[in-house]
């Protein structure tokens, strides 16, 4: 029993009597106001004081007549109790046998010894008084044995608050087993430094115990097997260790419902002894401990409210344990990195995961756990991404479960959207459907493929890079023959390209106009220049590179004819790599454009471009074309070594 429901409206009547009914002094002050509002559980709470019951309020000692207290006061608070006054005490007190209206009294600073203490304990349990609060006993001293009469009481709960001993050395069994002996339903003890309790005598009435803020141990109630009817246990802030000790304390507690362990010193292992719970306990506050992933091979197995916050644990294992009771677990302030699943917790429907480390919440957590009707994980470092867009496009499905969205959603990776609101937060479909990007990467890269070769075959570039491959190992086997520092000597003026089919035009005018007379022009020729036995891709690289210019004879045979495309081309190279003007066209006939194949887009801009010849077919006109010929390839050709030795002769 976690605590007290009686709920009462006190009504605090107050009148002064005659001299003769009870006349007594004092040395110190007695403070005495009423309240109609006492704690449920015997804890303490405010109480509203009434200025016309005591006097001498502002003195530290007076002369007091005392004054007694009508029966149908049900709630009183006494503040100042000293050993000088407590026997004026014990006779009010006296006056409240069983059966009365008193029924809740608070005592505040309290400076008794022991004997004072345990009277004025005795005399409230034989009076009408179910609520018993004292605060602040300071100065308890001279602890020794005491015979205490339990029967006849009308005592439900007890608290006591910060007690303070002055005693070195005593007997710590006098002084718990007063306490552990009450039969009554519910005992606090808090902040008062106690460092053990005994286990009861008897089968004892127990059914909430608070042990709050002190020194307890693993030791206390082991094996201690009197507290059958105890439900509620709170031991929070003291100095527990072990879980699994603390798992046997509560095997024997057969009625246990609700413990708390929280703001301890526990952890577990693995290495220890089995854990052993009560089989009763349905609620368990472990939090603010040093307890780690192994806690869950330590849990009781009947489980319901689970509270494991501000611990070390990183992950939930699977298949560690079976809590199929669990419907609540609070996880906030670990070190997660996920969401755990619920494939232990079947019946999981409340999970607190704030402030871990969750940058990306797995997306499949609402299918592994379907009971879940809430879910904490704000104030988590996520990652903005695809599969953080994933997890929040499946919680939208599952009906908005987030407890405390938006404002506790942001992002926090990647620099750029720091602060931003998950809800703001959207990528494309594109952009994180992986099978989608696939699909269209493998279309865009076919269709790009395509392109490529559809452009290659039309421009005939195969055939580029062969004739490039070509003229480069032709290059290089030139430059590896040729004797170091010796430079490409011209021996033609020019070059003739030409096609088979206008092999007569070239023998008949072209060759005979050129090389007659006195300004004698040598032209190359590939029926009498190339040199047997090498390629002819090499003698026409090496006819081109020896002549001043090269002569193409452009006709509709000529666009038609492979090797004339393929001196042009090493011609055309030649003009680029050089950066020389070697080209000259003669136009012998026109040529429709749509004949020109796709590969001869150089000729195409040579002759967009560049000023060719055109032969004329009037007779008059051939003279003027041969001198502008003849004035293209003129030029001095260096002499031959056999020549000048020849003519110094």
């Amino acid at each position: 029993m976690r605590s007290f429901r009686n709920i009462f409206l006190y009504e605090c009547l107050f009148a002064l009597t005659f001299w003769k009914h009870c006349s007594l002094s004092v040395e110190n002050e007695l403070f005495i106001s009423a309240s109609n509002d006492f704690p449920e559980d015997g804890s303490d709470k405010k109480t509203k004081s009434l200025p016309l019951l005591y006097t001498n309020s502002h003195q530290s000692k007076a002369n007091f007549d005392w004054v007694v207290i009508q029966n149908t006061t049900e709630s009183l608070s006494l503040s100042e109790i000293t050993n000088d006054n407590v026997k004026k005490l014990v006779a009010l007190l006296s006056n409240f046998r069983r059966g009365s209206g008193l029924q809740n009294l608070t005592l505040t600073n309290v400076s008794v010894d022991w004997d004072a203490l345990t009277e004025i304990l005795q005399t409230v349990w034989h009076s009408s008084i179910e609520y018993f609060n004292i605060n602040s006993v300071t100065q308890l001293s001279n602890i020794k044995t005491y015979d205490f009469d339990y029967s006849g009481t009308s005592m439900k709960a007890l608290t006591v608050k910060k007690v303070f001993i002055t005693d070195l050395y005593f007997s710590q069994d006098d002084l718990y087993k007063i306490f552990a002996d009450m039969n009554i339903a519910a005992l606090t003890i808090a902040e008062s430094e106690m460092i053990h309790m005994l286990c009861p005598s008897s089968d004892s009435p127990f059914r909430y115990l608070n042990f709050f803020k002190n020194d307890l141990t693993d030791y206390v109630f082991q094996k201690c097997d009197k507290l059958i009817q105890l439900e509620t246990l709170i031991l929070q802030r003291n100095k527990f260790e072990s879980l699994a000790k603390v798992s046997f304390m509560t095997s024997h507690m057969k009625s246990l419902k609700y413990l708390d362990m929280s703001s301890n010193l526990l952890s577990h292992d693995g290495a220890d002894a089995r854990c052993q719970w009560a089989e009763s306990l349905s609620e368990l506050d472990l939090s603010s401990n040093q307890l780690t992933d192994v806690v869950f091979e330590c849990l009781p197995v009947n489980i319901k409210t689970l509270n494991l916050q501000n611990n070390q644990i990183a992950s939930v294992p699977r298949g560690v344990t079976e809590l199929k009771s669990l419907a609540e677990l609070n996880l906030a302030l670990n070190r997660l990195a996920d969401l755990p699943g619920c494939s232990g917790f079947s019946s999981l429907e409340f999970l607190n995961t704030e402030m871990n480390l969750i940058l990306t919440p797995s997306a499949d957590f609402f299918q592994s756990c379907p009971r879940v009707r809430e879910l904490q994980a704000g104030h988590n470092p996520f990652k903005c991404s695809c599969e953080l867009q994933d997890f929040l496009r499946l919680e939208r499905r599952s009906g908005g479960k987030l407890a405390g969205w938006p404002a506790a959603y942001l992002c926090e990776y990647p620099s750029a959207l720091r602060g931003t609101q998950l809800k703001d937060f959207h990528l494309s479909e594109l952009a994180c459907n992986t099978a989608l990007l696939l699909v269209t990467a493998l279309l865009l890269t076919l269709v790009l493929v395509a392109v490529v070769a559809f452009l290659c075959i039309y421009l005939d570039v195969p055939w580029y890079v062969r004739m490039t491959w070509q003229w480069t190992q032709t290059k290089r086997r030139a430059w590896h023959s040729r004797p170091e520092g010796q430079e490409t000597v011209l021996q033609f003026h020019a070059f003739v390209s030409y096609s088979e089919r206008d092999a007569l035009w070239v023998k008949n005018e072209l060759i005979p106009n050129l090389e007659k007379g006195e300004d004698c022009v040598q032209l190359c020729q590939h029926e009498r220049n190339f040199i047997p036995g090498k390629s002819i891709v090499e003698n026409i690289i090496t006819c081109i590179e020896k002549s001043y210019k090269s002569i193409f004879v452009l006709s509709p045979n000529f666009v038609q004819s492979e090797w004339c495309h393929y001196e042009l081309y090493f011609a055309h190279h030649k003009l680029f790599s050089e950066n020389s003007n070697s080209l000259i066209l003669i136009l012998l006939e026109p040529i429709p454009p749509y004949i020109i194949p796709a590969r001869y887009h150089k000729l195409k801009a040579l002759m967009a471009k560049r000023t060719y010849l055109e032969w004329p077919k009037e007779r008059s006109k051939r003279a003027l074309f041969w001198a502008n010929l003849r004035a293209a390839i003129n030029i001095n050709l260096p002499v031959a070594d056999g020549e000048r030795s020849g003519e110094t002769d």
